[in-house]
């Protein structure tokens, strides 16, 4: 069975520090995202954007509320339930944070160690696969500083995308990219996340790819709001 969204998150309320210094920083939370949609948030800088998307990517604990993904409830969720589900989660951040010494195969294939029981000849035919379907077949040998900057973004990608996740998480994945070459990463991204039945959440301050969601969110002092697009089919 199914579950009908991949987050569900209920009245979360995130805090930060201790004692007098508790401050909050995200404030009654409620979201959904279901598989195969795009959603891209928007806001300010220091709003609690990427709070928001550790806390979905189980990088962080809940503190107050309800997030599922996938139907675990996370709040309370142990350690070794928090890597589980890191494992169904592909992530992608604005310093692609490929290691120098290993080529753009050998980068893309670490994502696959996770997975115990993946054969290496098959993680590296679906390694090489990935990185075919982001243009990139020709540079499989090829290590990170002999790439440019669109290159290195798109052995990222195919890192993310080589275990078939179920929730992709992108923060600022075009920051150091010219315009161009992040629309074109972009795209992919949401190609290869449809042809995958993954879900897509982008955090950007990107105004030129904001047309590829299906759904805008924006955080601004902590508080979600949120847009549906009435241009999407």
């Amino acid at each position: 069975m199914h579950p009908e969204h991949i987050v569900s998150i209920r009245n979360l309320n995130q805090y930060m520090g201790s004692g007098s210094f508790r401050q909050q920083i995200l404030f009654k939370i409620n979201l959904e995202i279901k598989p195969r949609e795009i959603v891209i948030m928007t806001g300010p800088s220091g709003s609690g954007k990427t709070t928001l998307l550790t806390l979905i990517g189980g990088l962080r604990s809940v503190q107050e509320g309800s997030l599922k993904f996938l139907d675990w409830e996370l709040h309370g969720a142990s350690q070794q339930k928090l890597v589980q589900v890191r494992r169904h989660i592909g992530y992608i951040f604005q310093a692609h944070n490929l290691l120098d010494f290993l080529s753009a195969r050998q980068n893309v294939q670490m994502s696959m160690e996770l997975w115990k029981n993946v054969p290496e000849k098959e993680a590296k035919a679906r390694s090489e696969a990935v990185l075919e379907a982001v243009q990139l077949g020709g540079k499989v040998n090829s290590l990170p500083q002999q790439l440019s900057g669109g290159q290195k973004q798109r052995v990222a990608i195919a890192r993310a995308l080589v275990s078939n996740p179920k929730l992709i998480l992108a923060d600022e994945p075009t920051a150091a990219l010219d315009g161009k070459t992040g629309r074109t990463v972009v795209e992919l991204m949401q190609k290869l996340a449809k042809e995958q039945g993954s879900a897509l959440l982008i955090v950007t301050h990107d105004n030129r790819i904001l047309d590829v969601a299906d759904r805008i969110i924006t955080m601004e002092d902590g508080y979600l709001q949120q847009k549906v697009l009435t241009n999407k089919a």
